[in-house]
């Protein structure tokens, strides 16, 4: 019997895990390994080994030593969501968040919405020594209509995720060839990891861009973030608002201009955004003044 592994986070995994146990059923699965990701609110590890151990399938944290099993397994390995070096690259099918060459690396979903690209999709490919640079087996792709949060866009791609494995497991247990071609490296670009910092909004941003920007870095990730006197304020959720000259306006930017019906309405470098929403480090709803400005 053709068995697979699992390498697996997040919603995406979780999707993936369900969906394949339901159709092909656990015993196709030789083991399960995932990790806690901290840099989001909502990581699914614990559904991911819940689900796992209930299924009596065996299940590691990627803390622990799996050398021997990774040694003694020659089946194909999937990659969801997956950060780190997998160490035995035999049979290792990576599942990307993008349609490769294009945002190579991590985040891709993220600064696609950023970036305000149409189309959206998921690449499965051969693995390589560098990252996001081998064969491409397969790829789907779903068109990005905006306004839009990146939990939304998880939601239309999970359903890609798992159409690919489910193809390339039927594959895989009708031993038919895995066909693959090579990328173009004149079309590669790289997306870059997130840390903290990099949820803070850039000022020098459109109205436009700062709303892409918010709502890609939304629930399930951290929030956007700004300084205002001295503190850390998140934006949950911000609105477009018709622009008004500004006199001198790159010497006000991130202000606030208006308050609108109790949204407080701030001066972009090209346009205005309103503050739907915005929360202390606590998460607790916070109201401001006219007299305010963001940094």
């Amino acid at each position: 019997m053709n068995k697979i592994a699992f390498y697996i986070m997040n919603s995406k995994g979780f999707y993936v895990l369900q969906n394949f146990i339901n159709k092909f059923g656990s015993k196709s699965i030789e083991y399960v390994v995932s990790s806690e990701d901290k840099n989001i609110q909502k990581d699914f590890f614990d559904e991911i080994k819940e689900i796992a151990q209930k299924e009596k399938i065996k299940f590691f944290n990627r803390f622990e030593d799996i050398t021997p099993i990774e040694k003694g397994f020659s089946g194909y390995k999937f990659a969801i969501g997956w950060r780190w070096l997998i160490k035995d690259e035999r049979n290792l099918i990576v599942f990307h968040d993008s349609l490769l060459p294009k945002y190579r690396g991590f985040a891709p979903l993220v600064n696609y919405l950023i970036n305000n690209e149409n189309l959206g999709g998921v690449t499965a490919l051969f693995a390589s020594s560098e990252y996001d640079r081998g064969d491409i087996i397969a790829q789907k792709s779903f068109e990005i209509n905006y306004p839009i949060k990146i939990d939304e866009a998880i939601n239309q791609i999970e359903p890609l995720y798992f159409e690919l494995v489910d193809e390339i497991f039927t594959n895989i247990k009708n031993s038919n060839e895995l066909k693959s071609i090579k990328q173009n490296e004149s079309k590669a670009t790289y997306s870059l990891w997130l840390n903290n910092e990099d949820y803070f909004i850039d000022w020098s941003w459109s109205a436009d861009k700062i709303k892409r920007f918010v709502d890609a870095v939304s629930y399930p990730y951290d929030n956007a973030k700004a300084y205002l006197n001295g503190e850390i304020v998140k934006f949950i959720d911000v609105e477009i608002v018709e622009d008004v000259f500004v006199e001198n306006r790159k010497r006000h930017i991130g202000k606030v201009i208006f308050i609108k019906d109790g949204v407080p309405v701030v001066v972009c470098s090209d346009g205005l955004i309103g503050l739907k929403d915005i929360r202390d480090k606590d998460d607790n709803e916070m109201f401001i003044n006219f007299r305010s400005r963001f940094v």
